[in-house]
């Protein structure tokens, strides 16, 4: 293990490991409307420079208050289907009743990966480059423990954010970016996303795309769903219509949800990583803060680079 890492994340743990997500209240403000483009949705774009025009299936009529907890990690079986593309950033655009976002250089936006479908597992297999993931909840003070660790080994990491964490503890949003890891979205509350109801399920989306917005100045470079490894079809089309080309799924669960100790969670990822890899972890648990330095060692020793998603999948 590195000097001074077993102190930093023995630390964090004192704090407190069990925290599965936090509960935040939303319906503050109305989410703007507009007219989609797209087959049979009627006339005009609606376009964001840097991200095209949208091509969704038409605007969202569904209205659901965002108050909540997300308290289960994600399981699940949706399907691999669908494909289709389009980018768009309906959740981009102000809306009324939110704060302006800090004066402060706006965060990456979703960007389109020619080559790749929709839902990504894992990114080329003739690099040696990897993907570390981490679901966006819990402890605060683990989460800053678990980036500082990746930071002292070289590493980047993606956090796919929670948004009733993000209301809860905001500063968050900020110490990922200025980490250089990505910052993405995991729905607002953290839900079983593929279960909801079209209009539902696409509040979901936009309102934790919206607290993006607001602490970054964007939606987040990935959007993953909450509770299933895999978005169905319609969870990928109001994805895409909410500015997200992709959605980001892995090729290596690291089941330290399911506390299996810290030993386990380095072992099954160490055995099923490889080029390419997409490695699902999550904030919140004592395993994975156990697991990271020594996972991080291991990596090093066999030369796999840990980056971003973006990079992973950047030529």
């Amino acid at each position: 293990m590195r000097a001074g890492a077993g102190a930093a994340l023995t630390g964090a743990l004192a704090v407190g490991c069990g925290d599965r997500g936090t509960s935040g209240a939303d319906g503050s403000a109305e989410w703007g409307r507009g007219t989609d483009s797209g087959p049979g949705s009627g006339a005009g774009t609606r376009s964001v420079p840097g991200t095209g025009s949208d091509t969704g299936s038409g605007p969202d009529t569904g209205s659901v208050p965002g108050a909540g907890t997300g308290t289960d990690p994600d399981a699940g079986s949706g399907r691999r289907s669908g494909s289709g593309s389009g980018s768009g950033e309906e959740a981009a655009a102000g809306r009324t009743g939110d704060s302006p976002a800090p004066r402060t250089a706006a965060a990456p936006a979703p960007r389109r990966f020619p080559g790749h479908p929709v839902q990504i597992e894992h990114g080329p297999r003739d690099r040696a480059r990897v993907a570390l993931t981490f679901h966006g909840q819990g402890d605060p003070a683990i989460a800053t423990s678990l980036l500082a660790e990746a930071e002292r080994a070289g590493a980047r990491v993606t956090v796919l954010a929670v948004g009733s964490w993000l209301d809860a503890h905001p500063a968050l949003a900020r110490r990922i970016l200025d980490g250089g890891h990505d910052l993405g979205n995991h729905t607002q509350r953290h839900l079983t996303v593929s279960e909801m109801p079209e209009g539902e399920a696409y509040r979901e989306i936009t309102d934790c795309a919206r607290r993006l917005k607001r602490l970054t100045g964007s939606i987040g470079t990935w959007f993953r769903p909450s509770r299933t490894p895999y978005a169905t079809p319609l969870v990928q089309r109001l994805a895409r219509r909410a500015g997200y080309p992709h959605v980001l799924s892995y090729d290596v669960d690291s089941l330290d949800f399911t506390s299996p100790g810290a030993t386990a969670v380095t072992r099954k990822v160490a055995g099923e990583i490889r080029n390419g890899s997409v490695v699902s972890l999550h904030f919140g648990y004592a395993d994975t803060v156990a697991a990271l330095p020594a996972l991080l060692d291991d990596l090093d020793r066999r030369k796999l680079r840990a980056v971003t998603t973006t990079e992973l999948l950047t030529p």
